[in-house]
Parts: C-alpha cells; structure tokens; sequence
C-alpha cells in the first residue's frame, strides 16, 4: 500500500479520538495560559529574559505535548488494534512512518499556532521588557517552540512503542521532564544540558549561556527523538503484534 493512503488512515485515527484531540487543546490552552500568567508576573525583573518569559507556558504545554505522541502509540496497543492496522499495512516500517508523520504534523502546526498566542498574550503583559526583542529573535521562539513540542511528541511516541505502553512512557517521561530537570538539572549542570528538554528550550531564550545554542540545543533533543523512534521501530519489527 502506498504511504499517503497509510498516513491518511492514521490521521483518520487521531482525529476521531477525543483524548488525542484533548491532549492538543490542552497543549494550546496550558501553554498560552501560563505564558499570559508569566506575562504579568514580574515583567520589571531586569535578570528575567522576555522571550523565554513570553514563552515559559512551554513547561507544561510539554506535558501535553507528550502524552499526545505516547496516547496515539499506545492506543495501537488496545483491543488488537495492531494487529488490524498491520494487517491493512504488513509493512511495519511504512505503518510506524505514517504513525509517526500523523503525530508530527498536527502537533507542528497546533504548536506553530500555540507559540504565536503565547507570545501575543504574553507581550501584552510584559510591555516595554518585551520592546527589546527583535522580529528574528521573535520568529525563532515560535518556530523553535513549536519544533520542540513535536519533537517531544515524538520522543514519547518512540518510548510508547518500545514500551507498549502510554502509562509506562508517561510514567518514565514526566518525572524526567519535572523531576530531572528542575531539581537534579539546575544543580547538577554540565552532562544535564544534554537532556532533550534542557537542550530543547535553549531556542526559547533571547541570550543563553552554555555549550548548546538554540538550534543546537533542538538538534539534541532531535536526536533522543529519533533514537527513540528507530527503538520503537526495530521493537515494532521483532516483536509479535
């Protein structure tokens, strides 16, 4: 079968689930939410950075971000839906693409229209601390935003696959994000840049410190994705359905 048709199934799947359409309305209102939140908090702090206050929201935006890739994974595993989806596809390499594409694009494109809310709302709180950020520097905080979302999407969906499971991905992922990062991260320094999170949000920073720079940084978190989507695909080839 050729791969349009597969992939216009798959999307088919994500859209009529009303979890997977959850999970991405929670990203928009979660991220844009708290980005309106960090707005008006403090926009007077001379050490706060107004882009990455604009588009803090991100922090649990991510959340939803993840359980969007893990769920539209994890569902294949439920009722026998593998084996019925792998018997209209016998190719799991091609089946586990469209997959993947189907949870890239609208997690793209929900989060394109996310970051540019997000920075609209924020800036009206932040006022004249905003007044410094340039139209690039703008444009690379909604693009790399909303590149790091889906590339986060994708890292779960991978874990998903090789764990066949959405709760046990969850379960490994959101303590990493939250726990990780926030507490072991901030203390530990050095290697812990290298985490697809921390790596991931130096693109959301006006200026950033550091070994990593903003596309670097989405190119690390680019590749735990990817390495954890040919995990899941080479688990998806060896393992019974």
């Amino acid at each position: 079968m050729p791969f349009a048709p597969v992939l216009r199934s798959e999307w088919l799947k994500i859209r009529t689930l009303r979890s997977l359409l959850g999970a991405l309305f929670a990203l928009f209102a979660a991220t844009t939410g708290f980005s309106a939140i960090a707005g008006v908090s403090d926009p007077s702090d001379p050490g706060s950075d107004p882009l990455f206050m604009a588009l803090s929201g991100v922090a649990p935006g991510q959340i939803a971000a993840i359980s969007f890739g893990a769920m539209a994974v994890s569902s294949e595993f439920q009722g026998g839906g593998l084996r019925l989806s792998l018997a209209a596809v016998p190719r799991r390499g091609r089946w586990f693409a469209a997959k993947a594409t189907a949870i890239a694009v609208p997690t793209l494109v929900v989060g394109l229209v996310t970051a540019c809310a997000a920075l609209v709302a924020a800036r009206a709180g932040l006022g004249a601390a905003a007044s410094g950020l340039s139209t690039g520097e703008q444009v690379r905080g909604v693009v790399g935003c909303a590149t790091y979302l889906t590339l986060m999407a994708l890292l779960a969906a991978g874990l998903a696959a090789v764990l066949r499971s959405g709760v046990a991905a969850l379960s490994l992922l959101i303590p990493f994000v939250l726990v990780v990062s926030f507490v072991i991260g901030d203390v530990a320094g050095g290697v812990t840049d290298f985490m697809p999170d921390r790596a991931g949000q130096v693109v959301l920073y006006e200026t950033h410190v550091g070994t990593l720079g903003p596309w670097t940084g989405l190119a690390v978190t680019a590749a735990w994705a990817a390495t954890a989507l040919a995990a899941g695909a080479w688990s998806l080839r060896h393992r019974d359905a």
